[in-house]
């Protein structure tokens, strides 16, 4: 599964991965600056898109010391912003390539480097019966509450997912 949908754009999940990674490493001050730091990274994206996707990743304006103005940031910590269903829904049935079961553990397989994106909105919806997730690079271990038990959760991740 590739992340290419064609020459410069990128699957949603993968372009707010970006974005989030850079805002963590530039003073971003305007949506004009970030496409063109999207660009610099051959990600193709409107100044529309841009805005779209600093409010589903609940980017704000902050002031810094030191910097005119405000720049854009996300909260650093999962549980500051909640990530909605729907979206927990659309990450699962776009990075999520395989689902396996061993006990009380569900193995969820991803693209490489794609792990930590699955693990992160499962981690941050507060679906019921998870406590909690490890990621790797492609996999991630999702661990079931013993009332809820493995195999249930595995069932809903997968009607979750599409799959």
């Amino acid at each position: 599964m590739t992340s290419v949908i064609g020459e410069g754009r990128v699957a949603k999940g993968r372009r707010q991965h970006v974005l989030s990674r850079l805002l963590g490493e530039h003073l971003v001050t305007s949506q004009p600056q970030l496409v063109e730091l999207l660009a610099a990274e051959g990600i193709r994206a409107t100044q529309a898109t841009v805005s779209r996707d600093l409010e589903e990743l609940g980017a704000v304006k902050v002031r810094m010391p030191g910097v005119e103005g405000q720049v854009y940031a996300v909260a650093e910590l999962p549980k500051d912003h909640a990530v909605p269903a729907d979206h927990l829904r659309r990450v699962l049935g776009e990075w999520v390539v395989e689902i396996a079961l061993s006990a009380n553990l569900v193995v969820l397989r991803t693209p490489p480097g794609s792990a930590h994106v699955v693990a992160s909105a499962l981690d941050r919806t507060g679906l019921p019966g998870v406590v909690g997730t490890l990621a790797g690079d492609d996999t991630v271990f999702v661990a079931a509450d013993d009332s809820l038990g493995g195999p249930a959760l595995k069932a809903r991740i997968s009607e979750l997912s599409g799959r």
